[in-house]
């Protein structure tokens, strides 16, 4: 049988401060409405936030505008969307305008944001079991 001499080093370890900004500010969380317009002229397909319904009447009266869905929400979930669209691929423009797309339809309804069922319908894929 073979001994090895094994020795324990004690250490502490050192926590390596990082600048990561976490905004605190309840701006972000307040409650209000997430929702999806599209555009039939220029085919594109905006995402927002509103503070209440009468706010997001008056963004649809002003702009030509088709409301597809809405549901409640805050701005953080705006925030997430548009960073994680912007992940994928997809490219904004001012005020959130999207090139319409199936591949952007999918991914709207893959993360769980509004967009009705006039313009995307999901797929159902239904299996069946086979008992031997």
């Amino acid at each position: 049988m073979i001994m090895h001499n094994r020795k324990i080093l004690k250490g502490y370890k050192t926590l390596i401060s990082s600048k990561f900004n976490v905004d605190t500010s309840t701006d972000k969380f307040k409650d209000g409405i997430i929702y999806t317009l599209y555009s039939d002229e220029f085919n594109s397909l905006r995402v927002g936030f509103a503070e209440n319904d009468k706010v997001l009447e008056k963004k649809v009266s002003n702009n030509e505008l088709i409301l597809l869905d809405m549901k409640k929400g805050n701005k953080k979930d705006l925030f997430l969307l548009i960073t994680t669209l912007k992940e994928l691929g997809n490219i904004y423009s001012d005020n959130f305008y999207f090139k319409y797309s199936n591949s952007l339809m999918r991914h709207l309804s893959t993360l769980g944001w509004p967009v009705g069922k006039s313009l995307y319908k999901q797929r159902k894929i239904k299996k069946e079991l086979v008992c031997a």
